[in-house]
């Protein structure tokens, strides 16, 4: 017998999952027919439907050639300059010999490189000026 009560227990969380059937031969024909049939429209062998205007031929994967978009493979040049490495390279060897400057020589090291940074930023800048305004 069960008591009246004002405040409600927690009932278990019931796990109710509904089965899907994959048939992964049947999804590879349905692939297999649709590429055909976007070849053969493109081909002009059969009718384009509605809507199937815009998407003639472009039935390629999106991914193919994503992964190797900022290196240099098939003949793209980047600049060593905008290289990431580089740049990560030249303030880890900074901080190295702003260090140990500072460890040997005391505060004077660190405006000495300061000093030859800002000239060398500098030049840098005035040398892209100068050949931005040659073009």
């Amino acid at each position: 017998m069960k008591f009246p009560q004002i405040f409600r227990t927690a009932q278990p969380m019931r796990f109710d999952i509904k089965p899907r059937y994959y048939d992964p031969v049947k999804e590879e024909i349905e692939q297999r027919t649709a590429r055909i049939k976007k070849e053969l429209q493109a081909d002009g062998k059969l009718p384009l439907e509605e809507g199937d205007e815009e998407n003639v031929g472009l039935y390629h994967s999106s991914i193919r050639g994503s992964f190797t978009g900022g290196s240099q493979i098939k003949g793209r040049y980047s600049s060593a300059l905008n290289s990431a490495g580089l740049i990560r390279l030249v303030i880890f060897v900074l901080l190295i010999g702003s260090l140990f400057g500072y460890i040997y020589y005391g505060a004077e090291a660190i405006y000495i490189i300061l000093y030859l940074l800002a000239g060398i930023s500098l030049l840098v800048v005035f040398f892209k000026l100068k050949r931005n305004q040659r073009q």
